[in-house]
C-alpha cells in the first residue's frame, strides 16, 4: 500500500509541476534531450556500451551453453545452438547491424 501511495503522490506531483510549467518549458525540455541525444560523444558512449554488451552477451551464451548445454534435452540444446550460430554457421558468429547508426 504504501508504494502505491507514493505512486500515486508522484504521479501527481508532477502532472502539479507539469501544468505549471506548460507547453514552452516542456519544448525546451524536449530539444534539450534531442540536443544530448544529438551529440556525438553521447553516440559514441551508447554505441561502444552497446557493442560491449553484445560482445559479453555472446562471451556469456558460449560459457553457459558449453556448461549446461549437455544437461538439457536435445531439442533445447538444438535451438540454442541455432541461436548462438553454432549450428548453421560452423560456430562462427556473425555480426549484426542492430543498434549502430550509419550516422
Amino acid at each position: 500500500m504504501r508504494y502505491k501511495l507514493t505512486f500515486v503522490v508522484g504521479l501527481a506531483l508532477g502532472y502539479v509541476v507539469g501544468t505549471r510549467a506548460g507547453r514552452e518549458r516542456y519544448e525546451q525540455m524536449k530539444q534539450s534531450a534531442k540536443d544530448f541525444t544529438q551529440n556525438p560523444a553521447v553516440r559514441n558512449a551508447a554505441e561502444s556500451a552497446a557493442q560491449t554488451g553484445r560482445q559479453a552477451a555472446g562471451k556469456a551464451a558460449h560459457v553457459v551453453g558449453d556448461k549446461v548445454g549437455d544437461r538439457l534435452p536435445s531439442s533445447l540444446t538444438d535451438r540454442f545452438q541455432a541461436l548462438c550460430g553454432h549450428g548453421r554457421s560452423n560456430g562462427r558468429v556473425e555480426d549484426d547491424d542492430w543498434g549502430t547508426s550509419n550516422t
